[in-house]
């Protein structure tokens, strides 16, 4: 039954590749605008014999799980101050209003001037991507939880550290894994974005190579392997949060 499920739920994507090949065959559309799938599956296969498509792919990953993984430390500690400490709310609260609605793509060529062309401007690209949400899903998560709850935990004895680790937490739960998965979408975003002007290796940089090449299969295929990315990467997320959350009715 699972695998009936599943063959029905990705059944669309079938159709949207045969729709694909169909339309780029029939001739309405330049094949530098829309190489056939054929073609792009064939140019994935040969990148990754050549082992060009893994080294890559294994650079961006890096830089981009080092960035999200610092974002998400900070941000929870930013985020939790801001929702217990109010003098921490009062000092980082405009600043992250202030900055949240700014494309951080905007900050691709002052980052380049600060960092350079290594990895630290992509990684910390990420990282300011991926820190706001983070900041704002702990925040607000930790301001939603019910104050009934922390205060019967300290009727039972509870100290004020039990209560924020063991009960404002886990009942912030949900709302901070939504954030997180939200922060998580913006990792793949900019890690492309990135490494299209400031890389010398990565995912980002061989689309934007190989468009200027004329290379279009290999460059539509580069980008399939990032959608496919953040596909599994999104699968996992959701998995590991059914499994935090497997305590919930």
């Amino acid at each position: 039954m699972k695998l009936v499920s599943a063959l029905v739920t990705y059944a669309p994507l079938v159709l949207l590749a045969m729709l694909w090949e169909a339309i780029a065959r029939s001739g309405l559309v330049s094949a530098q605008m829309l190489p056939p799938f054929s073609d792009t599956v064939s140019a994935l296969w040969s990148l990754a014999q050549s082992g060009d498509l893994l080294a890559n792919a294994t650079a961006s990953l890096g830089r981009a799980v080092i960035g999200f993984g610092l974002a998400i430390l900070v941000g929870l500690l930013l985020g939790a101050g801001m929702a217990l400490v109010p003098w921490i709310y009062r000092g980082i609260d405009p600043i992250v209003q202030v900055f949240y609605p700014l494309p951080k793509s905007a900050l691709i060529p002052l980052v380049l001037v600060w960092f350079g062309l290594g990895d630290k401007s992509k990684t910390f690209l990420v990282f300011l991507g991926c820190l706001q949400p983070a900041i704002l899903a702990t925040y607000n998560g930790l301001r939603g939880v019910d104050t009934i709850l922390g205060w019967s935990a300290r009727s039972l004895g509870a100290s004020r550290l039990e209560v924020v680790t063991q009960v404002m937490f886990p009942a912030a739960l949900p709302q901070l894994l939504t954030g997180l998965r939200t922060a998580l979408a913006f990792m793949f975003l900019l890690m492309v974005s990135s490494e299209l002007v400031i890389a010398t290796n990565g995912l980002g940089y061989l689309i934007g190579n190989f468009g200027d090449q004329g290379s279009y299969p290999e460059m539509f295929a580069t980008i399939l392997v990032v959608t496919a990315m953040g596909f599994f990467a999104d699968r996992a997320f959701l998995a590991l949060s059914a499994h935090l959350l497997r305590w919930r009715p």
